[in-house]
């Protein structure tokens, strides 16, 4: 092969890719996709301090469908969909906030700047919890069923589309 024609065939390689990628998007294959091995799987024992008044356990979570929310007040993701959750929350979910890998000081200003959503808000400031979780960065969402089982993650930011077209149909369901 020609030298010169080198960075054409690794061009035309890069673009093969690229539309291998667009064809798995349009399958469903999102790269937000991440699997989990904690699905359908009991909630990670663990018993956090509260970042505001009450901490959570997962004892917490029996007898009611809670979504559980990892976010920092460091992270941008984290304020794009803080909007969307304090919207959840007016609907009557149950929300339970964790801020990970955090300050309490900042937490609570991020807070008290943003509005609460949450039911109740713990601390994870070493991360432990999150990791116990499977956790891959903030935000992540995950619905807990009523025996405390991890039905949904959601890797990343929160949106409308996700919150009507998966996590309110899901609650819904969960609570009957």
């Amino acid at each position: 092969m020609k030298l010169h024609l080198l960075p054409l065939a690794l061009f035309i390689i890069m673009i093969g890719f690229f539309v291998c990628r667009l064809s798995l998007i349009e399958r469903g294959n999102m790269p937000r996709d991440i699997p989990s091995v904690v699905l359908n799987k009991p909630a990670p024992g663990f018993n956090l301090p509260p970042l505001l008044k009450t901490g959570l356990k997962t004892a917490d979570f029996k007898g009611k469908v809670t979504l559980v929310n990892f976010f920092a007040s460091w992270c941008v993701d984290c304020l794009a969909e803080h909007k969307y959750l304090t919207d959840l929350a007016s609907k009557g979910a149950v929300l339970a906030g964790i801020d990970y890998k955090d300050t309490p000081a900042n937490g609570q200003a991020w807070l008290a700047k943003n509005g609460n959503p949450y039911n109740v808000i713990a601390i994870d400031r070493d991360g432990h919890t999150g990791i116990d979780f499977g956790v891959y960065g903030v935000p992540e969402t995950y619905v807990i069923d009523k025996q405390g089982i991890i039905r949904y993650k959601q890797t990343g930011a929160v949106t409308p589309e996700i919150i009507s077209d998966k996590l309110l149909p899901l609650i819904k369901e969960l609570n009957k």
